[in-house]
């Protein structure tokens, strides 16, 4: 796997069962930023809103569906996060927590990631990417 796409809320905003501190899919990203992933925001959101400085710093590319003009799931927001990685939707593991943007996602090509819980996550991302 050469990419990391990730959706903010309800995932890259889970805190896990601990609600305190840095969100640990944060640092997750952080890490495979640092080992040469290339990294993706990818979010049903209509556009950033307030400037969040981080997020600049976390991703390579940042999706918006407001600003872009499609949504999950439909098949043209992957292809279009993945052509602005660099990279082919079989390099690329999608994580969401709605099962219907996996789904979207694998019929495009890339490897889903449900994420129900911090811990899976962490572990199917381990399975797939090693030890950043």
């Amino acid at each position: 796997m050469k990419g990391l796409i990730v959706d903010f809320g309800g995932v890259l905003t889970d805190r896990g069962p601990e609600g305190v501190g840095e969100p640990p899919l944060i640092g997750a990203v952080r890490s495979a930023r640092a080992a040469g992933i290339r990294t993706a925001l990818l979010s049903n959101a209509d556009g950033p809103g307030e400037p969040i400085p981080w997020l600049d710093a976390l991703f390579d590319v940042l999706v918006f569906s407001g600003d872009v003009g499609v949504a999950k799931p439909d098949p043209a927001i992957y292809r279009l996060t993945v052509e602005r990685l660099g990279l082919q939707p079989g390099e690329c593991a999608f994580v969401d927590d709605l099962a219907v943007n996996i789904r979207g996602a694998a019929a495009t090509g890339l490897v889903g990631i449900h994420h129900t819980s911090v811990a899976s996550t962490l572990a199917e991302l381990s399975a797939l990417f090693g030890d950043w």
